[in-house]
């Protein structure tokens, strides 16, 4: 077998050079010179599109005789029917090939394209539309007539096919053929279009019993509001007032349950209105609010109060204003009846309408939506409801007996082991302190104590009974306050200054050291602070000291630091010297300032020793100590000593640590630290040391 070479060598192999892909060259312009005569843009595309149309476009042909035009009427034929041989079903095809042979004045040949294009596609409407309209234009009024005969028993479901055809016999003056044709049309029930089409024809030729017949079948045919309301208005333009009056009144009859019945309410209201016949437009907008659903009589309720802002008086607007919104009310609680914000809403209209048994319908209907969970956050809006059920009837209604009722009804139905409503219990107690019922209120609010202590209640039933000057009775309470709540320093602390104020100071005192005793203490500082203005408001400065002493035993505080310092620095000038007894002299009164400021310096020493020693981590309350320190000693004018603080304050420097991440260091951060001069001085003198000790070590080696 021989090679593939040998076997074809008419396919010999090609060599690289003549394989190879030549690109052309670009061709240098030699000059570039602008030449004499310019060619705009728009002349080069006008010049090749002239050449391209030439080329493309055949030469017109000019027909010398009737052998030429019968010749070409025959290649334009060919062209035409090869062509819808192609492309059948190409409407647009048989309608060229159509017209182009009636611009021919070939009517026969014209027919029977019209005729092979419906046999492809009969229910395009649009070919018996072009085929009438051709008959009608030339004047073949058989023909055309032909057409539409066949066109509407064909698809009779089309209107434009119908009134083309009843047009034509119009225009023509056949009107009764143009009636029958309406009539064979109406045998088919069209929609609204077509029987106002009817009925606008015989108007146009004066025939109102005619139109009036065709109104009556309208709505037998399509009984809907819309057509009943065009009856109506028909017979009102004629100046039949009691036919239009009737038409309404069939219709409402008929379609007062029907989704429209609202259009045809408010049409026959209006007509009403313009008859001047106001009651019997009233009544027939109340009689509509009565049978349309809520959700659908917006409308209505619109017309109505416009009706009533024109015609009524104002009982009526506010009537009618009232019933439309009142309707609004009722479809969303029906919706949602645990949406009390509606109820609220709801109750508010119905009390500025001034109603008692509505206003307390409604409030009965409204609480009876109990919440479905006992879970506090699902009472918060409901307990409001009987708030005001309660507040009604006790300033509108004015019946205590029922506002007590309400109280107690509403206590009951509470769950009290699970939640409960201090200002139900309090609001109960004040309605019985304003009815003068004193045992009441003390009953309503020590079994409030007894079942759901809450400070809110312990703290009004204080108030109350301090207002009538049972201070006994206050001991009682605060007792029972402080038993069911002893880390409460809010009750210490008034229950204090109670006793204070009845100027029972030892009673006071004994309250502030029970409570300062207590194991735990929600708010301390408050307590201690209290404390300690009271011991100095009673000029107690030996208490006062030793109880910032027993405070910094428990707390190292800064706050108690510079509270402490501040105290000593003021103790001994609280009283001024104008204010001085006669026997103490200007000189007596300078030794005790010294004294002050010298122990206000050892509260500050003692301060930043035990942030130094104890607490060395803290340097930022130590910076702050210090800075309060030099401003008291700027206060102290010239038994002040401002150099010796500035010798230890600190200094701000700026320091890079390790950023510590889950997986362990991740690089370094910038910080701000603190230097204080003792702490650079003791780290030198220990590094001194240090070396002191090797080197001695050294030499006792040798």
């Amino acid at each position: 077998m021989g090679s593939f070479k040998e076997s074809n060598p008419s396919l010999g192999f090609l060599t690289m050079k003549e394989t190879e892909v030549r690109y052309p060259q670009s061709t240098r312009v030699k000059n570039k010179t602008p030449a004499p005569i310019q060619i705009t843009a728009e002349q080069l595309l006008r010049e090749a599109r002239e050449r391209q149309e030439s080329e493309i476009r055949p030469p017109k042909q000019k027909i010398a005789d009737s052998a030429e035009l019968a010749d070409y009427r025959l290649r334009k034929r060919k062209e035409f029917e090869d062509l819808v041989q192609r492309v059948r079903w190409d409407v647009s095809v048989w309608v060229n090939y159509a017209r182009w042979e009636e611009s021919q004045k070939n009517f026969e040949h014209a027919r029977s394209v019209w005729e092979r294009a419906l046999e492809v596609d009969y229910r395009n409407h649009t070919l018996w539309l072009k085929y009438a309209n051709m008959e009608m234009k030339n004047k073949f009024i058989n023909h055309a007539r032909n057409v539409w005969e066949h066109a509407v028993s064909l698809l009779p479901r089309v209107d434009q096919l119908w009134l083309k055809y009843i047009h034509m016999e119009e225009m023509l003056g056949n009107v009764a053929g143009a009636r029958q044709i309406f009539e064979r049309w109406m045998q088919w029930h069209p929609d609204h279009q077509g029987w106002r089409s009817y009925i606008k024809f015989e108007l146009r030729y004066n025939e109102i019993d005619r139109a009036r017949q065709i109104y009556e079948r309208l709505v037998q045919c399509h009984p809907k509001a819309d057509a009943w309301i065009r009856y109506a208005k028909f017979e009102l333009k004629n100046g039949e007032i009691a036919r239009s009056r009737n038409c309404y009144e069939r219709a409402v009859d008929k379609l007062a349950d029907d989704e429209e019945a609202e259009q045809l309410f408010v049409a026959f209201a209006e007509f009403e209105e313009r008859c001047k016949e106001t009651e019997r437009a009233r009544c027939i907008y109340k009689i509509a609010l009565d049978h349309i659903p809520k959700g659908r009589a917006e409308e209505v309720y619109k017309k109505f109060v416009a009706f009533e802002k024109q015609y009524g008086h104002k009982e009526g607007i506010n009537d009618a204003i009232v019933g439309r919104r009142r309707f609004q009310y009722e479809d969303e609680v029906r919706k949602n009846s645990l949406n009390y914000d509606i109820w609220f809403d709801y109750i508010r209209l119905e009390e500025s309408v001034g109603v008692k048994d509505k206003v307390r319908d409604l409030y009965e209907r409204a609480i009876s939506n109990v919440p479905p969970a006992e879970e506090k956050c699902y009472w918060q809006r409901y307990i409001y409801l009987w708030i005001n059920y309660a507040l009604y009837e006790e300033l509108d209604a004015k019946d205590m007996e029922r506002t007590r009722q309400i109280y107690r009804e509403c206590l009951k139905l509470i769950p009290h082991n699970k939640f409960s409503f201090a200002k139900i219990w309090l609001l109960a107690a004040q309605f019985e302190v304003r009815q003068l019922n004193l045992n009441g209120a003390r009953q309503i609010l020590g079994n409030a104590i007894g079942r759901v202590p809450k400070d809110k209640i312990f703290r009004n039933y204080i108030e109350i009974e301090l207002q009538l000057g049972k201070i006994d009775r206050c001991r009682k309470i605060y007792e029972k306050y402080l038993e069911w709540s002893p880390e409460n320093c809010y009750a210490w602390t008034k229950y204090a200054e109670l006793e204070r104020s009845l100027c029972e100071t030892e009673r006071a005192r004994g309250i502030y050291e029970l409570a300062i005793a207590q194991p735990a203490l929600d708010m301390p500082e408050i307590l201690w602070k209290a404390y300690i203005d009271f011991e100095i408001a009673e000029g107690e400065f030996e208490n006062t000291r030793a109880l910032y002493e027993r405070l910094l035993d428990r707390t190292k505080h800064l706050k108690a630091w510079i509270s402490y310092a501040k105290f000593e620095a003021s103790a001994a000038v609280d009283k001024g010297e104008s204010d001085m007894p006669e026997d103490e002299t200007r000189e007596l009164f300078h030794e005790k300032r010294k004294l002050s400021v010298q122990r206000a310096r050892r509260v500050f020493e003692k301060g930043l020793s035990h942030y130094r020693v104890s607490a060395p981590e803290l340097k930022d309350e130590r910076a702050m100590l210090l800075d309060e320190w030099l401003k008291m000693e700027a206060d102290f004018g010239e038994l002040g000593d401002v150099g010796s603080v500035q010798a230890m304050m600190q200094k701000k420097v700026k320091r890079r640590r390790p950023l510590m991440t889950g997986n362990g260091a991740a690089g370094f951060e910038e910080c701000f630290d603190y230097m204080f001069p003792e702490d650079t001085q003791t780290t030198n003198l220990k590094i001194l040391d240090a070396a002191y000790k090797w080197k001695k070590q050294k030499s006792c080696l040798l």
